[in-house]
């Protein structure tokens, strides 16, 4: 059985941007790490205070409600790490360190693209230590009113699928299942943006969410169209975005999945419940060296196309 090695960037990715929700200006820097280093985040410039630095995993979940809000044992430290940590995990990286200098991962242009397209430039380094995925055991279901997920054994790999129904006739029922591989990644699924209504755009303003959103981050949705120009990038981009988030939210693991997971009317909230139900299970779940865990290479080149066709700051 060939078992692959741990992953990392050759080189610094430095993005720069806005965040959805805060408004606020904000770099993000994704550092090379050592192998057994897993995924680490460093919260800069935090007043009167010094950086504090604490692992992705599920304890770090601070919140679910509109994103996914990591922190330590003082709080709340960086929301919306969705994104680049499904960037992360969707082309298998294993060890980084994401410096943020604000409290909000920037939202970029809504999706997990401008990230891949950062580490494809900057590059991958494979180490010659073994990479360790997470084996489920057994099939595990969780209910949150009419919403469900359910995590089951997949011993090819790691697979989601999802479905979405939404009472809006540019939408109604959207459903998708992808087996989560680099390349399937790069091109099916990092490119789908974060949505919403605009009906909703009051309630939030006044809550304090959304503040960042605008048309070129967010995939809005009238009465009666898609208000962005350029319209959907995907006939199902709606489902699609969930399969984003949901790889995101699920590499707080902390290693790769030998899993299917399915995700009905689902969100961040029940993405995070089906993990912290499996990872609390540990008749659930086994550590393995597998040969899923599959080579991979960066695409130096298509990051660039990328970047150049997003216009955006990566350095």
């Amino acid at each position: 059985m060939r078992v692959a090695g741990q992953t990392t960037l050759r080189d610094q990715a430095t993005l720069v941007g806005v965040g959805i929700h805060s408004g606020l200006p904000v770099t993000l820097t994704i550092h090379p790490a050592d192998p057994g280093t897993g995924v680490r985040f460093i919260r800069t410039r935090i007043d009167g205070c010094r950086d504090r630095e604490f692992l992705a995993d599920i304890d770090a979940v601070t919140a679910t409600d509109f994103a996914t809000v990591l922190g330590d044992t003082t709080g709340p430290l960086i929301s919306t790490a969705e994104h680049v940590l499904a960037a992360l995990s969707g082309v298998g990286v294993d060890n980084a360190v994401v410096e943020v200098d604000g409290p909000e991962v920037p939202i970029m242009d809504g999706s997990a693209a401008p990230f891949v397209a950062a580490i494809d430039l900057a590059g991958l380094e494979t180490f010659r230590q073994p990479r360790r995925c997470i084996r489920v055991l057994k099939r595990l279901r969780v209910a949150i009113g009419d919403a469900f997920g359910e995590i089951e054994p997949n011993p090819r790999g790691f697979r989601i699928e999802a479905e979405v129904n939404f009472d809006h006739p540019l939408i109604g029922r959207q459903s998708l299942g992808v087996d989560v591989k680099p390349d399937v990644f790069r091109r099916e699924i990092a490119r789908a943006r974060t949505f919403g209504f605009m009906r909703d755009v009051a309630s939030l303003w006044s809550s304090g969410y959304a503040l960042g959103a605008s048309l070129e981050n967010t995939l809005v949705v009238a009465d009666t169209r898609i208000l962005n120009p350029e319209g959907v990038r995907f006939p199902d981009e709606f489902v699609r975005h969930k399969i984003l988030d949901a790889v995101g939210d699920l590499a707080l693991a902390g290693a790769p999945l030998l899993a299917t997971y399915r995700s009905v009317r689902g969100g961040h909230k029940l993405n995070h419940a089906v993990l912290c139900a499996l990872m609390s299970d540990r008749s659930a779940w086994t550590w393995s060296d597998d040969e899923m865990a599959w080579p991979t290479r960066a695409q130096p080149d298509l990051g660039a196309r990328m970047a150049a066709s997003f216009g955006l700051e990566i350095s």
